[in-house]
């Protein structure tokens, strides 16, 4: 029963210091210290046979190991996002899109902006910097409520593109290591969940906006509102070739490669948008300085947080909670979703959420006969939803640093079209997996 209270206590109070703003890399080991007492786990190796789980050991197995996995991603994902930023890349992209649909579709152009830089291998944070100044001209053009941009980016980025099959993001490639699959896994499923998502995703979003406008919410400028920059950008058409590069390289290499083709997929869109944009820098090697440091401070948050998680299952709590969710009546997806889906949603995470429960849930499902392919999509669409709870590192950074909102007039539609979404989403592909659509 302690061991519950702690486990439990430790994640609320993960969440609690998040929100309060404390740098994960100190909040990861303080909760996992808390669950650990709490749980009478020795602290120490010194403390404990050879192999015997105790804190450090175990923070630290969890978090140096999802470092050494996945490292190369990051780094190269984050070194692209830059580089396709600094060039006018990305930026030539979304204002493509923008001119293309037109103030009339406002709403619309600023999703699609981000689904089309997202699904090409952009990194999320990326996206959301450069569509945002046009999003904020648009709405105003348009005289919408400005507190429903984040919903819009959120949408675009990280509900029907971040989780989809074939997205080069890394919550769609997370799965290949433990079950053998590919980023395609389940396609017919997930274009279906997909196109649920966007279009009922885009519809709730239109109809929130429409309620608000007709209680008399207007757009209300700011004097600190970025302008968008007239400046010099490169063809819309080489923005969108390395986005394409990415994709069909990790679509050649995925058989032979699994999760490293990422690497090689990345590292050909990088030289591409040098190649192709190279008069269009600022400084290329400053955007690959950046996007260095980016990868280390995003690829550490996450490790910090799957550290945590490397101490939590560790104690007896963990192995209970893991037992009830995968006892769960009904298709052996549901108790796969939910353990991921809470896991991502406790640590506010979908990779950390994968990375923690996939180990343990991987071979428990694939000697009970679960259709590999199915558990993939499955996994990474449920560990979407939970995890954008208010202490998620995006919706946080989006809507406080990015847009300047605060949490109580942004969060609702970010909520809404996050985690309720991406939620129904994941029962759709349960149903359609479970009637032999795409096994």
């Amino acid at each position: 029963m302690l061991s519950m209270i702690g486990l439990i206590g430790g994640l609320l109070l993960l969440i609690y210091l998040t929100m309060k703003g404390m740098n994960l890399l100190i909040a990861g080991p303080l909760c996992a210290l808390f669950v650990a007492v709490l749980s009478g786990l020795p602290l120490f190796p010194q403390q404990v046979g050879q192999g015997e789980a105790n804190l450090v050991t175990n923070y630290m197995g969890g978090f140096s190991g999802f470092v050494t996995s996945w490292y190369l991603m990051f780094l190269l994902g984050s070194i692209f996002g830059k580089v396709m930023e600094d060039s006018g890349a990305a930026d030539s992209v979304s204002k493509w899109v923008v001119e293309k649909l037109g103030m009339k579709h406002a709403v619309l152009a600023v999703v699609a902006a981000c689904a089309i830089l997202t699904y090409g291998g952009v990194s999320l944070f990326v996206v959301a910097f450069s569509v945002y100044p046009m999003a904020l001209s648009l709405f105003k053009q348009a005289d919408l409520p400005r507190r429903f941009i984040p919903a819009a980016l959120a949408l675009g980025s990280v509900t029907f593109t971040m989780t989809s099959a074939g997205s080069p993001e890394i919550q769609n490639w997370i799965p290949i290591e433990y079950l053998g699959t590919s980023p395609y896994a389940g396609w017919e499923v997930s274009l279906i969940v997909a196109v649920f998502m966007a279009v009922f995703g885009y519809w709730w979003l239109k109809r929130m906006i429409k309620k608000a406008v007709a209680r008399g919410e207007r757009f209300i400028t700011r004097d600190n509102d970025p302008k968008v920059e007239d400046k010099k950008l490169p063809n819309p058409l080489t923005g969108l070739i390395p986005l394409l590069v990415v994709l069909i390289i990790s679509f050649v290499f995925h058989d032979t490669l699994k999760q490293s083709a990422l690497i090689i997929a990345l590292l050909g869109g990088v030289i591409a948008t040098y190649l192709l944009n190279r008069s269009y820098f600022k400084s290329f090697w400053n955007a690959v300085s950046d996007g260095t440091m980016g990868a280390l401070v995003a690829i550490g948050n996450t490790a910090a947080v799957v550290g945590f998680g490397g101490v939590a299952q560790a104690v007896p709590a963990f192995k209970t909670a893991v037992e009830a969710m995968t006892s769960i009546p009904g298709s052996p997806l549901i108790g796969g979703a939910i353990a991921v889906s809470v896991i991502a949603g406790m640590t506010g995470s979908a990779s950390g959420g994968q990375a923690i429960a996939l180990p343990l849930l991987a071979p428990h499902y694939m000697d009970m006969g679960v259709n590999a392919e199915a558990l993939h999509r499955t996994v990474a669409i449920s560990s979407g939803a939970l995890d954008s709870l208010p202490h998620n590192g995006y919706v946080v950074t989006t809507i406080r640093s990015i847009c300047g909102e605060s949490h109580q007039d942004a969060y609702g539609a970010v909520g809404a079209l996050t985690v309720i979404v991406p939620a129904i989403g994941v029962a759709i592909a349960i149903v359609l997996f479970s009637l032999g659509l795409g096994i």
